[in-house]
């Protein structure tokens, strides 16, 4: 293990170990019943969304919004009235009296909130994909290291019961050697179902357009690019950032699979002419322990469903769906199994078990953790390690070749 895995474990450890060492100020340490102050970065739907998740959540107070476009800023008031609301989040940040902030803006964007941040002395709940390109991630990284804050990435299933049905079947005994997952998400719906009207007030005077393009090519205002970020390469990675990043940080905690030796994704865009990101496309990760991690995805048929998943040993099969229920098919012998839950369906052990949406234990568990000092269930490292595999898969893509990971420069190549 490198001497920085070995910090970030240590870091995120306990508030005692953290407070005595002086990585933060004792002071910092809430107690068990003192409220988290939040602020939100990016007031969108999904932002809104995990606002909501908090303010639901035991002793929380939501304080701030941020986010580009007013508009926004009004709709948080109408749920949270009393909330302060800024353009710039840098005001936000200013805030000393918040402890944690939920950062749910568009991809290009989220280095650009995450760092400041974590300079100034925030906990983060962070929206997946985590990083949008390596120098970000590293950006985050470098940021994080020595601060002491907890960090938690959206990958929501992590904080669910399949984490531990999952790892229950993965023994010798029952998977044997797993060289293959194979995952999807399939849906028939136009553009993803991404696409949004233009609101009339989409415009200069209401949208900071400088603060919205931050890093990314400059172009001339446009409304659609405001709103449906999501279709455009200098905001967004697509369906890899959106979807299948949830299957990768899954497993990738679950089984402990580091980034991929090579990726090649391919594809294209066939149904959706407003769009510069794929519709349909195939992804086949060749992973440094020996298996070959694919994912496929398409939004023209919803045959196969979303979020499905299938871990293959030479021993049995362990499944995951899209409800998040886990599982497990010995090799051989799927039909006898299914006949037998079907004549059993009281049995005290099942091998099925359901969380559906799991982003309100996902943010208890943050807020939880921003008190306690203890590792959350999605840490950073995972979020690292998922956003890599992700921006790979989307590099190959683009230049239409198999891409690598060279470890020792951290660079895609």
């Amino acid at each position: 293990m490198s001497n920085r895995r070995k910090f970030m474990g240590q870091i995120l450890g306990g508030s005692a170990t953290l407070a005595v060492s002086g990585l933060f100020p004792a002071s910092t340490v809430l107690g068990a019943n003192e409220r988290v102050r939040v602020g939100l970065i990016g007031a969108g739907g999904r932002g809104q969304e995990i606002l909501k998740t908090a303010m639901r959540c035991a002793n929380t107070e939501a304080v701030a919004v941020a986010d580009v476009y007013t508009r926004r800023l009004e709709e948080v008031k109408k749920f949270a009235p009393q909330i302060q609301t800024y353009q710039d989040f840098r005001r936000l940040l200013d805030d000393k009296s918040i402890d944690a902030v939920l950062i749910a803006t568009p991809q290009h964007q989220h280095a650009l909130n995450f760092v400041p941040a974590i300079q100034a002395g925030k906990d983060v709940y962070q929206e997946k994909t985590m990083a949008f390109n390596p120098d970000h991630a590293k950006r985050m990284r470098r940021a994080l290291e020595g601060s002491g804050r907890v960090v938690q990435v959206g990958v929501q299933s992590l904080s669910g019961p399949a984490v531990g049905r999952a790892r229950e079947f993965l023994t010798p005994e029952r998977i044997g050697t797993i060289t293959a997952i194979h995952t999807h998400h399939y849906r028939n719906a136009p553009y993803g179902g991404w696409k949004r009207p233009i609101p009339a007030d989409c415009d200069p005077q209401h949208v900071d357009w400088k603060g919205f393009q931050g890093e990314a090519k400059p172009h001339a205002f446009e409304p659609n690019r405001v709103i449906n970020w999501r279709f455009y390469w200098d905001y967004s990675g697509g369906n890899v950032f959106e979807n299948m990043v949830h299957q990768v940080g899954f497993w990738f905690k679950v089984l402990g699979l580091k980034i991929p030796r090579r990726v090649t994704m391919s594809g294209g865009n066939y149904l959706s002419p407003e769009m510069e990101v794929p519709d349909t496309m195939d992804v086949s990760m060749d992973q440094p322990e020996n298996l070959l991690f694919t994912w496929n995805s398409m939004f023209g048929n919803a045959h196969f469903g979303e979020g499905d998943d299938l871990v293959l040993g030479n021993k049995g099969t362990i499944l995951r769906n899209e409800m998040d229920q886990v599982r497990y098919v010995p090799e051989g012998k799927e039909e006898a199994r299914e006949a037998t839950e079907a004549a059993k369906p009281s049995e005290k052990t099942p091998d099925l078990i359901s969380s559906g949406d799991t982003t309100d234990t996902h943010m208890q568990n943050f807020l939880d953790c921003v008190q306690s000092r203890k590792e959350p269930n999605c840490p950073f490292e995972i979020g690292f390690r998922s956003a890599i595999a992700c921006q790979m898969a989307i590099a190959s893509y683009r230049q239409g070749r198999t891409v690598r990971w060279d470890e020792k420069r951290e660079e895609i190549v």
